[in-house]
């Protein structure tokens, strides 16, 4: 594992969108796997002022993204559909017939196994973008999955419920379960990118950066993977340095 350490998330933004854009320029027909949440909005950012000012073109490139609420539609105001819709895809030129992301509302059991054959087909994922949770999870894979899950279905624990409950109008309305990218599901990656940014993610980093893997903490099992970039901001950071 590699780690880049950034002055603020500003700085983590930009060098993740520099690695994504060299994805691209290298082949423009990449399979990017994408992350919603909070921190790589900034990258998203960065990715939108690519196609304006820098000429980068996403007409050829797919993207698989990792998970989605189980329960909403995809026009729900807080499905990860609408939020790449919002954040990304409406604001490049990637044809929407390109991305995938898992539908919540049909038979989970059947969406799992669909949305496996569509990381196999569409895949492999060229370019993974992941953030970390505080509890060390990656996608929605909570501590204790199995790293040898593909797609499957995942009760939320109450942390993460609590994390989420920011982007709805109360607790009570954030999903129990989604559907999840598995851990063997993300390693089938070429390359990795793992996104930490703040002081509420330096217990996580360290963890991590003890090379202690186990289950119990699902970021860890990264280090299994001999293609993975820690792009980390100097507070999220400096528990290592301790």
């Amino acid at each position: 594992m590699k780690v880049v350490i950034c002055a603020n998330y500003d700085e983590v933004s930009v060098k993740a969108a520099q690695l994504v854009e060299a994805q691209i320029l290298g082949n423009d027909h990449s399979v990017l796997g994408l992350a919603t949440g909070s921190t790589p909005l900034g990258l998203y950012e960065r990715l939108v002022e690519g196609v304006k000012l820098r000429g980068i073109s996403y007409k050829n490139v797919c993207t698989i993204n990792l998970d989605e609420y189980l329960g909403l539609d995809k026009g729900h105001p807080e499905s990860y559909r609408t939020f790449m819709t919002e954040n990304l895809f409406d604001k490049i030129d990637i044809v929407i017939g390109n991305t995938y992301i898992p539908d919540g509302t049909s038979d989970s059991a059947e969406e799992c196994l669909r949305y496996e054959q569509v990381i196999d087909s569409v895949g492999p994922i060229d370019l993974q973008v992941l953030g970390i949770g505080r509890n060390g999870h990656i996608g929605f894979n909570e501590p204790g999955t199995d790293s040898n899950s593909l797609t499957h279905v995942v009760e939320l624990v109450a942390s993460t419920r609590e994390s989420n409950a920011r982007f709805f109008p109360s607790i009570d309305e954030v999903p129990t379960h989604a559907i999840t990218t598995g851990i063997k599901s993300i390693l089938k990656s070429k390359e990795i990118i793992l996104l930490a940014s703040g002081k509420d993610k330096a217990e996580a980093v360290r963890t991590l950066l003890n090379k202690d893997v186990t289950e119990s903490f699902p970021a860890s099992i990264l280090w299994n993977h001999d293609n993975v970039t820690l792009i980390v901001d100097r507070d999220a950071y400096e528990l290592v340095k301790s």
